[in-house]
């Protein structure tokens, strides 16, 4: 058992929250092709980061905001095979509200979708890749949604399922809870790594400020 103490708890959402990760490889190889690119350079894409950075990378004689809008469109209407987490609609409801928040490498547009077809409510706040300079591993994200739920940082818990994600959250001096959905154990580096949601329990601490995340199996 792993106890941590925080104010709030900050998520990702693909692979945390929502299982896309068939809709997103589909999608992106698609989008591959019509870009005249050979499909097997999306597939070792590092999962967890902005598309409009893949964009860039891969094909930066391309329009990257336009293709941006073109690949998100097509993951929003694709939602073949993508599923909400076991648990994390029970673990979203253990936690009082104004008190968590999604931080997603998504568009605001594709992340609504992706919660509405998951039946999960939408926070109060989201940070999604167009409210951000710069994307995961930087800290950009997890420190803005930290700022918006006024938070300090080192008081907030974040659960994440890519290296890119625990990268951008330690450099933000956060915490990290791991989940295997999407990588290996040993690929994660989060300060504790689960194999599933349920392990996660949620109560209020003592002084009301704070909550007391019970992490079991680890």
């Amino acid at each position: 058992m792993r106890i941590f103490n925080c104010s709030a708890i900050l998520f990702d959402l693909d692979g945390v929250l929502v299982d896309s990760t068939r809709s997103v490889s589909r999608q992106y190889r698609l989008w591959a092709q019509r870009a005249n690119l050979d499909p097997r350079t999306v597939e070792d894409i590092p999962h967890g980061v902005r598309s409009i950075d893949v964009v860039r990378q891969l094909a930066p004689h391309l329009d990257a905001e336009a293709e941006v809008k073109r690949i998100e469109k097509m993951e929003a209407e694709d939602q073949d095979g993508v599923v909400v987490m076991p648990g994390a609609a029970d673990l979203l409801k253990a936690i009082p509200e104004g008190r968590w928040c999604v931080v997603t490498s998504g568009t605001r547009y594709l992340a609504s979708s992706r919660l509405k077809h998951a039946s999960l409510p939408t926070p109060r706040v989201m940070v999604s890749a167009d409210d951000v300079s710069k994307g995961k591993p930087d800290p950009e994200p997890y420190l803005t949604g930290a700022r918006l739920l006024g938070m300090n940082a080192s008081d907030c818990l974040v659960i994440e399922d890519a290296p890119a994600g625990i990268l951008a959250a330690h450099a933000g001096g956060m915490k990290v809870i791991g989940i295997t959905s999407t990588y290996s154990a040993s690929a994660l580096g989060a300060d504790v790594v689960i194999q599933k949601l349920a392990q996660i329990n949620v109560r209020n601490a003592k002084d009301g400020n704070q909550m007391e995340i019970a992490v079991a199996g680890v």
